[in-house]
């Protein structure tokens, strides 16, 4: 694009706050998948503050912070959480992983993590392990229960004040389903009541039973309108004390913990081992079987994940994982099944290599940097 003069402008870039760089990361792995106990999301920061570099990493540990500031990085993405638990205080020096978060806030970094909602996304730390071993089409081997993200709300209301009440409800947020608005269902039939002497009720009198003519007025709305369309509905609504029910409503399953797949063909399971520790860049690996014994379905869960480990059934089973306890490990033998055991460190990493390529085209003008000081913390000897 050329000025009055003929010379070539620049074309601007939108500049990118924390927020939009935690709507980014949402995107691409989002929160409602992580495990209800894990601790996911903006751990500290300003939401309106620029962000023009930006450093990935598993472990936020001092050297990790130390080169965010040395490369001038406005955010740091940990894929372990550094703030796991409540905490009574923030101190520096300290050992606490806390620590490492409080030179982050005095340095102007904002810290997020996106741990377990990056196991469970598609694309996620899991799928990037089945990738390495020549999967290209897995399914969860737990889907994620992500709670009732939306809830129908029915009310029984006089035939006559139906749209009425219906209208206040859609006003205030409820009847959206997809594209279309105002979605509700309808049923007429009779209500009865008996309201007591203290009552003044909107149809018929105290101290006697009435039939009345009403409507079963049914309507969906998100949980964080679910307050504005009860009062809305309520407030509308003629009679004293509105009989209304509220039902939550379960989500389709998106996306979940671990991965289940079969490798393009069975392989000895020190064939397959030896594969990963080069494409994962594994220092060291363990296995649990027979180096000879074939495998060909595959049950992955990265980190310390105990689920493949359960789900384990047939003697080609092979769980690829980051560790495996000592009585896990009898556990699979006695299935007759195999394990691979990458390193927690190593079973994760991989993933930070895709999430460059994805975030640089989400936030396009950040510079986003995998950490070259986040490394495995044991040492082979």
């Amino acid at each position: 694009m050329a000025d009055r003069t003929g010379r070539i402008k620049k074309r601007s870039l939108r500049s990118i706050n924390v927020k939009t760089a935690c709507e980014a990361l949402q995107k691409l792995a989002p929160l409602e998948l992580a495990q209800s106990w894990d601790n996911v999301g903006l751990l500290a920061g300003d939401t309106s503050a620029k962000v023009k570099r930006m450093l990935l990493c598993i472990d936020l540990v001092p050297e990790v912070v130390d080169e965010a500031v040395a490369v001038k990085a406005q955010m740091v993405m940990s894929y372990h959480p550094p703030i796991f638990k409540p905490v009574s205080r923030l101190v520096t020096p300290a050992p606490a992983p806390e620590a490492a978060v409080h030179r982050c806030i005095a340095g102007g970094i904002a810290v997020y993590s996106m741990h377990t909602a990056l196991d469970a996304a598609d694309g996620g730390t899991n799928d990037c392990l089945a990738r390495l071993c020549g999967i290209d089409n897995t399914e969860p081997l737990e889907y994620t229960d992500a709670g009732p993200t939306e809830y129908k709300l029915v009310v029984f209301v006089p035939a006559n004040d139906t749209e009425r009440v219906a209208g206040a409800m859609f006003a205030a947020g409820a009847g959206c389903i997809g594209d279309y608005e105002k979605c509700s269902f309808r049923i007429p039939g009779t209500g009865t009541f008996f309201g007591r002497e203290s009552t003044s009720p909107t149809v018929g009198r105290a101290g006697r039973l009435e039939h009345v003519e009403e409507v079963r007025l049914e309507t969906v709305c998100q949980a964080r309108c679910l307050s504005s369309v009860i009062e809305a509905m309520v407030r509308e609504h003629t009679y004293e004390e509105p009989a209304y029910d509220v039902y939550p409503l379960k989500s389709r399953p998106v996306g979940g913990s671990g991965r289940v797949g079969r490798l393009p063909k069975p392989v000895t399971l020190m064939a397959l081992a030896r594969k990963l520790k080069r494409a994962a860049g594994a220092g060291c690996v363990s296995i649990v079987g027979e180096p000879d014994c074939s495998v060909q379905r595959a049950l992955i869960g990265v980190g310390a994940d105990s689920k493949p480990i359960q789900a384990a059934r047939n003697p080609d089973d092979v769980v690829i994982t980051g560790e495996i306890r000592h009585h896990d490990a009898l556990t699979l033998r006695r299935k007759g099944c195999s394990g691979i055991a990458l390193s927690h460190w190593s079973s994760e990493r991989p993933a930070l290599q895709t999430l460059v390529a994805k975030l640089h085209a989400l936030l396009p003008g950040v510079t986003v940097l995998l950490s070259e000081r986040d490394c495995e913390p044991f040492q082979r000897v």
